[in-house]
């Protein structure tokens, strides 16, 4: 018998949230022909989900998403579409909970580092609405082990009902692009080869202020050509960047790119040298793994997921360490062989994320709920 499903889709245009749910669903459609699907979307995404199955609609939320209307709003609409369960793609549940629910939480970094947040209440926030979505879902989704982790010990959980699914990682970064293609790609966007390459927002624990002054570090104890590219919105924090480039004598070898179009990641990726990405807190680490399958050697960290995803097939450094990253640049940029040995395990690592496992994963938990089946003993 088919049940009927509803996914909260809103966060569609998102990088982070945005990348896991657009690719979940376009594998569920693959999967899965006899539930059906409600796709609870923003105004005006309708027609980015025109071309699923017919199994699958759309539904339009008008609510924003983390406001006091949103949790009355989502639940009078599971309410009146009769669903049998609900996927919450992040952590916030409706008000009343008319039907099973399963949720999705990627990271805890709100409650872990409550100094990046705008405000106290933020926090508050946070820490309810995520505490109230793990007391009452039916199942978790941890994107990692060390998210599942995390869970555990601040809100002292056993486990029990938490589920770990790995992130996939787009075909489009797995598909060498010719050469000229990717030249094309970087002419377009004023980027020299050779070149480092960061990805990432302007959010604190992004850690883009100790990368430019690990690589301003580099330069001092080793010459080499490489600029330092910046990709993602710098919002507020482009000015900060810029003095702290200035005051380090390096400001016309930083090229800040600011947000490109998706199409241009993977040319991006595939045509570094190195990917510095040694942020200080991750769920998942999606850059790490994309950077990986593009054949990029990559620089991250060893703490949080970073550590789970990357450990044994990327160069790991402490990311409070300038010291520290400034020599892995060094060594990167000037040992070839450790870069080969770097993209090779790289390109082995990423071959072992793919959506389509993670959309089988989820399904399978979706039948567990609906059947009623009780979380496993081991929380495996």
């Amino acid at each position: 018998m088919p049940h009927t499903i509803a996914i909260d889709a809103r966060k569609l245009r998102d990088f982070g949230i945005g990348t896991y749910v657009r690719n979940l669903i376009r594998h569920l459609a693959e999967l899965d022909g006899e539930n059906r699907y409600l796709l609870l979307t923003a105004p005006g995404d309708r027609e980015r989900l025109a071309d699923l199955p017919s199994n699958f609609r759309t539904v339009t939320v008008r609510s924003p998403v983390y406001s006091l209307r949103e949790l009355v709003t989502l639940s009078w609409r599971l309410y009146r579409l009769r669903v049998d369960l609900y996927h919450s793609t992040h952590y916030v549940l409706p008000a009343v909970l008319p039907c099973p629910v399963v949720v999705t939480i990627h990271d805890i970094i709100h409650l872990l580092y409550p100094e990046f947040l705008p405000n106290r209440l933020a926090f508050y926030y946070a820490e309810r609405m995520i505490r109230r979505a793990v007391n009452r879902s039916d199942r978790i989704i941890a994107v990692s082990e060390n998210t599942r982790k995390d869970l555990m010990r601040y809100f002292r959980l056993s486990g029990e009902k938490i589920e770990v699914v790995y992130n996939g990682i787009d075909e489009a970064f797995l598909t060498p692009l010719p050469g000229d293609v990717v030249e094309r790609w970087l002419r377009d966007l004023g980027v020299p080869r050779p070149y480092l390459l960061f990805v990432g927002n302007p959010k604190p624990h992004k850690n883009l202020d100790n990368v430019v002054k690990a690589y301003a570090k580099a330069l001092e104890l080793h010459d080499f050509p490489h600029p330092l590219v910046c990709v993602g919105d710098r919002g507020g924090v482009e000015l900060k960047v810029r003095l702290r480039a200035q005051q380090l004598g390096i400001e016309d070898r930083i090229l800040l790119l600011g947000h490109v179009a998706q199409e241009a990641l993977p040319a991006l990726y595939q045509g570094a040298s190195v990917f510095l990405y040694p942020t200080l807190y991750e769920g998942f680490g999606l850059p790490v793994v994309e950077a990986m399958a593009s054949g990029a050697p990559v620089i991250t960290s060893n703490t949080s997921a970073l550590k789970e995803i990357a450990a044994g097939y990327a160069h790991l450094v402490n990311p409070l360490d300038v010291d520290g990253i400034a020599r892995a640049i060094v060594q990167c940029v000037s040992d070839e062989d450790h870069r080969a040995s770097l993209r090779s395990l790289g390109l082995r690592r990423a071959r072992e994320f793919r959506w389509q496992r993670a959309a089988e994963q989820t399904l399978a938990i979706y039948r567990r709920v609906l059947d009623g089946e009780a979380p496993a003993e081991d929380g495996g």
